[in-house]
């Protein structure tokens, strides 16, 4: 435990020491990025508005037709009704007469819908560009991935348990796909096993194992993650967590203390084979 301790002051000491321009480029970089994003939604602006008003055109050039054959339904509904006495031939004509006028209702309604669809997906594929804009701009105004972590490495060292949660939530909003990210929600776990909140850390662990399965937490995750479900009152699934951290990682520190803790519980490392 000296060990890592005194490896995570070293660590902090060198990020401590990185040179201001990365964090300047990245900004920079950032920044690039909202310019962008701000072009492409100004242009989108200018096609929206054209072809809004190109639908509003059509709109009410069909609203007029819609109006002008309901009239004329009428009419013919009317002069129907005036010469029922008329021969059969007739009404039939009229009828046909109706039918076709409907027909042609029922066409510029789907029409009118289509209309509405094109307008409805051209309105959110501006807020879906709008959404990503703030959220690039958001994280133009966070600090850069390398000080926010470290920054919470050094008070969770400190044990400043409230503080480094949250810089570490702060870590994985702005930057959730960086390196670093599994490493944060591990010391979240570990902070959440500290404070006895041990049925959030088995899922903090579990993410780290579930996600990151290439990082350097992994093992410590099996690892804790047993220790959790143990506390509570979980053995069992306990046992069988910290048995596949010996089988993935058998030469490990981590594998030690796993060793350690099933000799405690009086379980075997490797369950007995049933006899057949």
């Amino acid at each position: 435990m000296i060990k890592r301790a005194l490896a995570l002051s070293v660590l902090s000491l060198v990020f401590a020491t990185v040179p201001a321009w990365s964090a300047s480029k990245e900004i920079i970089q950032l920044q690039t990025q909202v310019e962008l994003l701000q072009q492409q939604m100004q242009s989108m602006q200018r096609s929206f508005d054209e072809r809004m008003g190109v639908m509003k055109n059509l709109v009410e050039q069909n609203s007029d037709s819609m109006n002008k054959i309901a009239a004329a339904i009428v009419d013919v509904q009317s002069m129907l009704k005036k010469q029922q006495t008329d021969a059969g031939s007739k009404a039939d004509q009229l009828s046909g007469q109706i039918q076709a006028l409907n027909d042609s209702i029922d066409e510029l309604k789907a029409r009118m819908a289509k209309l509405t669809k094109q307008l409805e997906d051209m309105q959110a594929s501006q807020q879906a560009l709008a959404a990503q804009a703030a959220q690039v701009a958001q994280q133009q105004q966070a600090p850069p991935p390398d000080v926010l972590y470290n920054n919470a490495l050094r008070d969770y060292t400190a044990g400043k348990n409230e503080l480094a949660s949250q810089q570490f939530l702060d870590y994985l909003k702005f930057y959730p796909n960086t390196d670093l990210a599994g490493n944060a929600y591990f010391y979240l776990a570990e902070l959440e096993y500290r404070g006895s909140n041990f049925q959030q850390a088995v899922k903090d662990y579990d993410h780290v194992i579930e996600n990151f399965p290439s990082g350097n937490k992994v093992a410590a995750a099996h690892l804790k993650k047993g220790f959790s479900l143990i506390e509570l009152g979980q053995q069992d699934n306990g046992v069988e967590e910290l048995r596949a951290l010996l089988r993935r990682f058998p030469r490990t520190p981590e594998a030690t203390q796993a060793r350690e803790r099933l000799q405690k519980l009086g379980v075997a490392v490797t369950p007995s084979r049933k006899p057949h």
